[in-house]
């Protein structure tokens, strides 16, 4: 399609600090092998809160919301939902278990994308799986309540072919590797987007999609921290360099850069954060008590026993309740109130 065609893709040039960004990204996937050989009892943990965070986080960019806990039940105990959000949530659940199984021997194909698609609606009234049926728009609302077009789509009838050639030339620059893939991911999920090839579910499945996608290169940072919350923590930019990328995208004239920049800032910083997780466990030398310390002296804000155990996975919270204490009496932290989600502070000297 547009951004994945072999003229568009001799036309981009990059320079030495997006080149450099990709090494970074590179040398990250180079760590990864030694993390996830070492540490896997915490990985384990990690898996489960980046399920908890992408299934909360991706539908919320969407406007659906749920309490924590009940998200929670719906990804951990796979309880049968029941309205409309639970549903939506529940959808998401098995398409992302689905990626996080299967991902890297699922193809991008027709056929794999109209799978997931039926697997995000399968709880809904209307089946998934289809193509729109109808024209559709890409509309922002305004704080104070007025919409505007962000972007046209393709048109319902066209989308078919156009999806059929966008499967094409990503399957074509990818066998004859005509660009890094960390390009030629991004790319295709630019061109997805402004495709817009279902009447819903489009945000969600492309960032399924892009998870599907990076697990084929062995980029499996996904599985561990939750690309879709760093989405969500960044959405201003997400869908600002959506439309600046997007701008001239029917007639082959736009900037792909913006979408580029802020793609391989989302992989650096979850890399990051999967390092600064899963390597102070493992240069600790497997004292807990000094993992809690060094996580609560990094606290500037105050902090409940859920932030430590969400950067101390694998730790059970009565040890963390020790070390609280035990902090406490050598006077280095305050409780700031009580009950079930009390905060502290730490003291600073």
């Amino acid at each position: 399609m547009k951004s994945l065609s072999a003229e568009y893709l001799d036309s981009i040039l990059f320079n030495t600090e997006q080149m450099g960004n990709l090494r970074i990204i590179g040398e990250y996937r180079g760590k990864q092998a030694l993390f996830i050989k070492q540490s896997p009892e915490t990985l384990n943990t990690l898996r489960m809160v980046a399920k908890i965070e992408s299934s909360e986080s991706s539908n919320r960019l969407e406007g659906i919301e749920l309490p924590h806990k009940k998200i929670e039940e719906l990804v951990l105990k796979e309880t049968v939902p029941t309205n409309r959000s639970e549903q939506e949530i529940a959808g998401y659940r098995d398409a992302l278990n689905l990626i996080h199984e299967s991902g890297e021997h699922m193809p991008f194909t027709i056929g794999i994308i109209l799978q997931l698609h039926g697997i995000l609606c399968r709880y809904l009234s209307n089946p998934g799986g289809r193509w729109k049926a109808t024209d559709n728009e890409i509309i922002e609302t305004n704080p104070d309540g007025t919409k505007r077009i962000r972007f046209i789509p393709t048109k319902a009838h066209l989308t078919q072919t156009v999806m059929e050639q966008l499967t094409k030339n990503y399957s074509d620059a990818v066998i004859q590797q005509q660009r890094d893939p960390l390009i030629l991911v991004p790319l295709a999920i630019l061109d997805f987007l402004c495709v817009h090839p279902f009447s819903d579910g489009n945000g969600r499945m492309s960032r399924l999609l892009t998870l599907m996608l990076l697990y084929h290169f062995d980029y499996k940072v996904g599985h561990y921290i939750s690309l879709e919350r760093i989405f969500e923590d960044s959405k201003e930019s997400y869908y600002e360099t959506l439309e600046a990328s997007s701008k001239n995208w029917h007639e082959g004239k736009h900037d792909v850069k913006p979408w580029l920049n802020y793609f391989w800032g989302v992989l650096i910083r979850a890399y990051r954060e999967f390092e600064d997780r899963v390597g102070v466990i493992i240069t600790s030398r497997g004292s807990k008590t000094e993992l809690i310390r060094s996580t609560i002296n990094r606290k500037i804000n105050p902090f409940s026993i859920s932030d430590i155990e969400s950067d101390c996975p694998g730790i059970s919270r009565d040890m963390i309740r020790l070390v609280l204490r035990q902090m406490k009496d050598e006077g280095l932290i305050i409780p700031k109130s009580k009950g079930r989600s009390a905060l502290w502070q730490k003291i600073i000297k």
